[in-house]
């Protein structure tokens, strides 16, 4: 009977092990490689936050989404471009080309919104060409 009882708790504890490792050591995401769950142009989204903030959120928080809109900031030094003066994007590879004032196409994972400086924010970005 206490063998019955060593063995089961022995698989319990092995168990909840396993399963406890691979919560907490899960595989990062490529947001490069993951497939968009929205293509949408920098104005929309914007406009949905604008509309309802908190439905906005659950909708793109933590998704991959494609945007589109103009350049309007760059700081090359921490590279983090502006689009169209509200989405705030912190580019995965810094030395990426890219001009003011051009229309451009980014994908990557939208962080959130800050509702006190009015704008959005992703990271993790990439150009697509």
């Amino acid at each position: 009977m206490k063998k019955k009882i060593l063995i089961i708790s022995a698989i319990v504890v092995v168990a909840v092990g396993i399963i406890g490792y691979n919560i907490v050591f899960k595989d990062h995401r490529n947001i490069k490689t993951e497939e968009a769950e929205f293509t949408l142009t920098a104005a929309q989204i914007s406009g949905e936050f604008s509309a309802n903030e908190q439905v906005a959120t659950a909708k793109y928080a933590d998704k991959t989404i494609v945007v589109s809109g103009k350049v309007t900031a760059l700081d090359k030094a921490s590279g983090t471009l502006t689009i169209d003066e509200n989405l705030s994007a912190t580019l995965q590879d810094k030395n990426t080309e890219v001009a003011e004032q051009t229309p451009v196409k980014i994908k990557g994972r939208f962080v959130g919104y800050d509702d006190l400086l009015g704008e959005l924010k992703m990271d993790q970005v990439t150009i697509i060409k």
